[in-house]
């Protein structure tokens, strides 16, 4: 026990007491029986010269000042003096945990007193004088505050408002450059490099310093101001280190990262030409400025689009041992997190975009044509990755997934109208007392009639079925505008109906029963009688 408190007594005389005091002593005044311990212009108590090993005055100066620190620091309670004791030869005197002073068994015996009742007397001055120093100070603080923290925003003003006109003038400077430079640089970059984009780029660093240059005078404005009153210079000192510890943290974890940051900046760079180069190279094949066998212009964006993925992907793969933090365990799982979402979510996605590529370089349709999927007939008016765009004929924009495209049969009525022509049809039932010569001539006589279908190849006329009461004629006609199938088709029945009630042959569809006494036909004469005077059969 004996030897753990004579350890417990030699570190404690190491740490709080030696480094106060120092044999050499600072000036050359003769020796003093006692030196005063103050606070502001309070006198606490007088240091005595107790032994040789100490210099009174340069503890006394010593507890003044850290005294005097501590006072000034209004985070610090004084009303929370305690003392510890220790068998010998020391008491310290502690104010909310902060060491004060240490009182000497010398000390004591100057005093007169024990060691416990004279740490006990000086606590209760401590704390008194404290509260008057602080009372006194507290109102002089408070209006010196106030007028330094006037001045001081008054300054800030008047930095923002030279500043600002600074940075204007900056910009206007930069806008007369680029106005002036724009023609050369676009005729020298070649389409590499746009001068918008070095104009976009050149404000975007000018907005961005600007808005550092303000944050950084705010932040001394703040931290100055808060240092003029007694009750938050402790936040203001601490202020400081807030802002330079994360700041100097980053800046070495930077300077660490820089050859990283040089390898990742290169990559970048190329990677950004090959792209730029890619894509002209593209656009070329699409104008038809460059052409290779067998391979179409409608490809030319597909393809550019795929290349570009496989070329960021390979530049991503290179790049990324040398991402900060990418071997961090955070970013490992940020990693997995993203991948695993976009395997779940993602699969009608990719199916479609599949899809897409396989409708596009199989040449199913282009943009323009009229197709049939399933049971829908329409125009494709745009053609995407996941979708397609068609106009029905009701004049309806639908969207089809380009999944639902593969998997389905499609009906493309343009591929082919421009080269040979579109064959359409329709079908009529006559019975077997006409004769099929005449029945062929009517049925071209009512093709002859219509516009929008080709003279040649010429229409032509197939006999289906010999049924049970009646011969199927089917009559082809061919035209170059898939889109006027409806209109053609409209036409054609009105033609035939008209040619055979003309000729006084009954049609016979499409269901037939039974013989009436005279043909069903409506009479010439009676083709464009009014609904009221219409024949009733």
């Amino acid at each position: 026990m004996n030897r753990a408190l004579a350890a417990i007594f030699v570190i404690i005389f190491n740490i709080l007491i030696i480094p106060a005091f120092s044999e050499n002593t600072p000036d050359n005044e003769p020796p003093q029986p006692s030196y005063p311990v103050m606070i502001g212009k309070h006198v606490l108590f007088e240091v005595p010269k107790t032994t040789k090993e100490l210099n009174p005055k340069k503890r006394a100066f010593v507890i003044s000042e850290r005294l005097t620190k501590l006072a000034d620091n209004h985070l610090v309670y004084f009303d929370n003096i305690s003392t510890k004791d220790y068998s010998e030869p020391i008491s310290l005197v502690l104010a909310d945990n902060e060491f004060l002073f240490a009182i000497l068994s010398e000390d004591a015996e100057y005093a007169g007193l024990t060691r416990h009742e004279l740490a006990e007397q000086l606590s209760e001055k401590v704390k008194n004088t404290v509260k008057q120093y602080r009372k006194e100070r507290h109102i002089k603080e408070i209006i010196k505050g106030v007028v330094l923290f006037v001045i001081e925003t008054l300054l800030l003003i008047g930095v923002l408002f030279f500043t600002r006109r600074l940075y204007r003038k900056i910009i206007t400077r930069v806008d007369e450059w680029v106005a002036a430079k724009k023609e050369f640089l676009e005729s020298q970059a070649l389409d590499l490099v746009r001068i918008d984009k070095i104009s976009f780029l050149l404000l975007a660093m000018l907005k961005t310093i600007w808005f550092l240059i303000v944050l950084g005078f705010f932040y001394i404005y703040i931290q100055v101001g808060l240092g003029f009153f007694p009750w938050t210079q402790a936040i203001a000192n601490k202020l400081l280190g807030f802002v330079l510890q994360p700041v100097t943290t980053i800046a070495r974890a930077f300077l660490g990262q820089v050859p990283n940051l040089f390898f990742l900046a290169v990559i970048s760079v190329i990677t950004t030409y090959i792209l730029k180069l890619m894509r002209l190279f593209f656009t070329g094949i699409e104008d038809g400025e460059i052409k290779f066998k067998k391979f179409y212009p409608e490809w030319a964006q597909p393809t550019h689009g795929v290349c570009r993925i496989m070329i960021i992907a390979f530049a991503l793969v290179v790049a990324f041992p040398y991402i900060p933090g990418s071997n961090s365990l955070a970013f490992k799982g940020i990693s997995i997190f993203f991948g695993v979402l976009l395997s779940l979510g993602s699969s009608t996605a990719v199916a479609n975009i599949l899809a897409g590529y396989m409708i596009i370089y199989r040449r199913v349709f282009s943009v323009g044509d009229r197709i049939k999927i399933n049971d829908i007939i329409g125009d494709v008016i745009e053609t995407r990755l996941q979708v397609i765009h068609l106009r029905t004929l009701k004049n309806e924009d639908l969207s089809v997934p380009n999944s639902l495209i593969v998997n389905s049969q499609v009906l493309n009525y343009s591929s082919l109208a421009n080269k040979h022509g579109l064959i359409l049809h329709t079908t009529v039932s006559i019975g077997y007392d006409t004769p099929w010569r005449q029945v062929h001539a009517m049925l071209l006589e009512a093709a002859d009639k219509i516009d929008g279908i080709m003279k040649r190849p010429a229409p032509f006329i197939l006999q289906k079925s010999l049924d049970d009461f009646y011969i199927t004629y089917e009559l082809n006609v061919y035209t170059n505008d898939p889109r006027k199938m409806g209109s053609i088709y409209s036409s054609l029945h009105q033609q035939i109906l008209d040619v055979f009630n003309e000729n006084s042959v009954q049609i016979m569809s499409p269901h037939y029963i039974n013989d009436k006494p005279g043909p069903v036909i409506v009479p010439k004469d009676q083709w464009f009688a009014p609904p009221s005077k219409a024949p009733v059969t």
